[in-house]
């Protein structure tokens, strides 16, 4: 049985980034590695918990080449996905995440930093990752929704098959204003 997803990017739709000071990044490249910094959206907190209850599963997936150009560890990378997931807790299954799983891409092909020093199918606007969670998760594209920050978000989950309808770019350049916008939009939705 395959069931509906809300893919999510991590940073501006789930947590700020843009508007953290310089030393909130451990390198030049805007990928946050720090769990202090990290600091929920406004209003995400209950537009994941809507969107949980609806029955979509919620799945970030997120580029973060700063770990090829040498500005964040792995280990840096999955102690912020951690913290982003621990403030997101679910009530309705007490010691779990409202976040499904969290798929992140340590590529790019600018880095200095091998293995990572590469192009890698998981970058956005490639479909990599979203490709990769519907497999492990069995889940239902026709059904789901790719939500972020920027083109390549959008990009990705076209080029994955999600329905360009449901491929939703949040914040000052996006259709929608924040999140809570977007869970609206979801939950009125056929």
């Amino acid at each position: 049985m395959t069931r509906p997803a809300v893919f999510l990017d991590r940073d501006d739709t789930l947590i700020a980034n843009a508007e953290l000071p310089d030393e909130a990044f451990s390198g030049k490249w805007g990928d946050l590695a720090d769990p202090a910094q990290v600091r929920l959206l406004p209003r995400v907190d209950t537009a994941c918990l809507e969107l949980r209850r609806a029955g979509f599963l919620l799945v970030v997936i997120t580029n973060q080449g700063s770990v090829a150009r040498g500005g964040a560890t792995i280990a840096d990378v999955e102690a912020t996905n951690a913290r982003v997931a621990e403030l997101l807790p679910d009530p309705d299954r007490p010691g779990s995440s409202l976040l499904e799983r969290t798929y992140y891409c340590p590529y790019h092909p600018t880095g200095v930093v091998e293995p990572y020093n590469v192009e890698h199918p998981w970058r956005k606007p490639q479909p990599g990752m979203i490709l990769a969670a519907t497999s492990d998760l069995s889940l239902d594209l026709a059904t789901s929704w790719m939500i972020g920050d920027a083109e390549r978000d959008v990009e990705a989950g076209q080029r994955a098959g999600i329905d360009p309808a449901r491929c939703i770019r949040v914040g000052p350049n996006g259709t929608l204003p924040d999140l809570a916008a977007v869970a609206a939009r979801i939950l009125r939705s056929p």
